[in-house]
């Protein structure tokens, strides 16, 4: 059986009136702003509300799910914390075929198919973007299934790095169809180290205030009034890089966008702007006892 690896996306376009040229989202996700009939949703075989951020390890085989409401082609992409895009739908494999008829669920891979999705490096939140549309969709510009040097585990080669390219690519190539025909949506998920042999190690809260809720295996972030926020736990098998992966996600969901970043041993931090202000985020690490500190102040 084969095994694809998932080096663990994703990108936005809003299109408005008829004419109107399509434009990106803040976060860099494709999505439209006219109303539409027609709906996609996308999720693991970790979360099957498809709104959480569930942890993996490396050698973990995940599963994904998408469905419709109305037949429709679905294009799922896969983003990995550094930038890597795959095209999981449509395949090379037997299976590969991307129309779904409405009201039906799909996995991928499905029971029977030649392959499985096992995870791998880099650490760190991935997105898997889909998008649906009534009519085929031409992908000519952003990957190619016929090349010659495509290596039999792959989908398919890929021409755009990072979710940013992805979104131009696919605002080049959704603007020719009805605004109304296409529609969008996201899941995450979390590389968290380890192996399949041994359970996720959930971090342990060791700060106040104590029964914090946890979300994708890291204290969740708590939008409060207070312009700081601080958490601290212990983690046997996470890294700053993969910490300061899933805040960056949880500011990106609140609709800000990262301006830049700033890596000094086992501290990082980056800053961030939205429409509303600025937001600063630190994550630092102590080694010897496995203790990440976090925190995140916001400025309107």
């Amino acid at each position: 059986m084969n095994k694809i690896l998932l080096t663990a996306l994703i990108a936005p376009v809003a299109l408005g009136t008829a004419m109107a040229a399509p434009k990106i989202s803040a976060q860099s996700i494709i999505v439209n702003p006219v109303e539409t009939s027609l709906t996609v949703k996308v999720w693991t075989d970790r979360d099957s509300t498809g709104t959480q951020t569930p942890n993996y390890n490396v050698g973990d085989r995940i599963r994904i799910y998408t469905s419709v409401n109305q037949d429709a082609y679905v294009y799922l992409f896969n983003v990995d914390p550094n930038g890597k895009v795959d095209l999981i739908l449509p395949n090379r494999y037997a299976g590969g075929a991307n129309f779904l008829k409405a009201n039906t669920v799909k996995a991928f891979p499905s029971a029977g198919d030649p392959f499985t999705f096992d995870i791998a490096a880099p650490y760190g939140v991935n997105k898997v973007l889909a998008l649906a549309s009534k009519t085929q969709l031409n992908l000519d510009q952003i990957a190619d299934f016929k090349s010659q040097n495509a290596q039999a585990t792959k989908f398919a080669d890929v021409n755009v790095q990072g979710q940013g390219q992805l979104a131009q690519a696919l605002s080049i190539v959704v603007n020719p169809v009805p605004q109304n025909t296409w529609i969008s949506d996201i899941a995450y998920y979390n590389v968290a180290g380890g192996t399949s042999t041994t359970p996720p190690v959930q971090p342990v809260p060791v700060q106040t205030p104590p029964t914090q809720p946890q979300q994708g295996g890291y204290p969740a972030y708590s939008v409060t009034s207070q312009t700081e926020w601080r958490t601290a736990f212990t983690s046997s098998t996470a890294t700053a890089a993969s910490v300061y992966n899933f805040y960056t996600a949880e500011l990106q969901r609140q609709g800000f966008t990262l301006v830049g970043t700033r890596q000094e041993r086992s501290r990082i931090a980056g800053q961030f702007r939205s429409n509303s202000g600025t937001a600063e985020l630190r994550v630092s690490e102590s080694g010897n006892s496995n203790r990440f500190d976090v925190v995140i102040i916001r400025r309107s």
